[in-house]
């Protein structure tokens, strides 16, 4: 399995940055999709999640009404839209995919299959 996370860069605050996981090696259809981040010296931490079938969303209250997840199927691919970005959103994020829940995966973050990070540094 291969969980493939790209669009990570350098943005100012304010701006936006889309992060995309292309997933393969296995289906996941009754998978929940997600993404975590971990800042320089602090614990991991849920960010958001969707299942496959992208009917259910959850966010943590740190994102929630500026980063939307959304899935293609087709593509197998997970996004990430990430706008009125802050300082404090600067981590590597990393997608994840678990057998589960939006909201198990959320609380619990043990998880199936980790993809690599993807660094996003947002500047004041």
């Amino acid at each position: 399995v291969q969980l493939q996370a790209s669009g990570g860069g350098l943005v100012q605050a304010g701006g936006s940055l889309r992060l995309s996981c292309a997933a393969s090696g296995r289906t996941f259809h009754n998978y929940a999709m997600g993404w975590f981040r971990q800042a320089p010296r602090k614990e991991r931490e849920f960010v958001a999640a969707i299942t496959w079938s992208g009917l259910t969303t959850y966010y943590s209250d740190s994102v929630k009404g500026r980063f939307t997840i959304s899935i293609d199927n087709p593509k197998n691919t997970v996004y990430l839209q990430m706008n009125s970005l802050k300082p404090e959103d600067t981590a590597v994020y990393h997608c994840a995919a678990d057998r589960s829940t939006v909201r198990r995966m959320a609380e619990t973050g043990s998880i199936d299959y980790w993809g690599q990070g993807t660094l996003v540094t947002v500047s004041s």
